[in-house]
């Protein structure tokens, strides 16, 4: 339909691993090089079990492979590891015409004027995983002085399983470290940005729920800037929506993590055992914004629920 090509960009945003990689256990391929990093930045190992979709290897021995079958051989794992996440299937539809999810927990919102277009189980108390830096990276970005110094301690480096490999001693603008959380969604860039924040995980952890209360997600109690799993923190898709609005209105956020059109090509969701896979999302065309929070789905059905959903809310 015309009206899909007339959509002007999308911003992921989430989390376990915002834009880039909303991803607890994944670490994208491509690294965000800071500027206060001299030389290669290190790569994160993800220590969390793999995805379903992940190969598996046999430990058996096997036969030395020539070049040229091997390379086919990597690409045709490659290729079968894209399919499950790039190639939609036919989209079912209620007797409304909305798009039937997997997930656990859905809403759709209009970004402006805070209407509820569709809801699914959107007070459901769950785990939120990375897509609650959404509300780290608000505080940080409200809080300003985005080009001040920040100098990481060791303690901000202590948060496996995703990194982006900072450490101790070494400095960086905020608002590069901004980036990056939105980015990369690494969790000691979080943890770095909240202790130079508040002084302490716990000092802006409270920070955190002050704000979530003033935006009106009451039902929401976080422990961490991450969204790392641990004792009494959690969330909803209606209390992320709220959070969610509130970032998608302010210019420094929305100039990290828009993108030009509506494509998910390169990015992750946020994801923890508990938590399953997460995404806040976003879109707009002229007159209308939306924002779609998915939480508990599946890997093969995050981003096609979440196409869905913006496409629909987008008509």
């Amino acid at each position: 339909m015309i009206w899909r090509n007339r959509i002007w960009f999308l911003c992921a945003l989430i989390l376990s691993s915002a834009l880039g990689a909303w991803a607890q256990d994944v670490v994208d391929s491509d690294i965000v090089r800071l500027s206060g990093v001299h030389g290669p930045v290190r790569k994160a190992k993800a220590v969390a079990e793999k995805d379903a979709d992940d190969d598996t290897e046999s430990a058996a021995p096997k036969a030395k492979k020539s070049k040229s079958s091997h390379a086919r051989s990597h690409r045709a794992r490659a290729k079968s590891k894209e399919e499950p996440d790039t190639i939609a299937a036919p989209t079912e539809f209620t007797s409304d015409g909305i798009p039937k999810t997997s997930a656990a927990s859905v809403l759709v919102v209009d970004a402006n004027s805070g209407r509820i277009l569709y809801e699914k189980n959107a007070d459901q108390v769950r785990q939120a995983a990375s897509t609650q830096k959404l509300l780290t990276a608000l505080i940080v970005a409200e809080t300003g002085f985005l080009d001040r110094p920040v100098t990481v301690q060791s303690v901000d480096t202590m948060c496996d399983p995703v990194k982006l490999g900072i450490k101790s001693g070494e400095t960086y603008q905020r608002m590069d470290l901004l980036r990056a959380l939105l980015v990369k969604s690494p969790n000691d860039v979080a943890r770095c940005l909240a202790r130079d924040n508040a002084g302490s995980i716990e000092a802006f952890a409270q920070m955190m729920n002050r704000r979530a209360v003033q935006l009106g997600a009451v039902h929401s109690h976080f422990v961490n800037p991450n969204g790392l799993p641990i004792p009494g923190q959690y969330s909803s898709a209606r209390d992320l929506s709220l959070i969610a609005r509130a970032a998608y209105a302010n210019p420094t956020i929305r100039s990290i993590v828009c993108l030009p059109q509506l494509v998910f090509n390169g990015m992750k969701t946020g994801y923890t055992d508990g938590a399953g896979k997460c995404l806040i999302a976003s879109g707009t065309r002229p007159g209308k914004d939306v924002i779609v929070v998915v939480l508990g789905d599946s890997s093969g059905r995050v981003w096609r629920d979440a196409s869905a959903l913006l496409s629909w809310g987008l008509m």
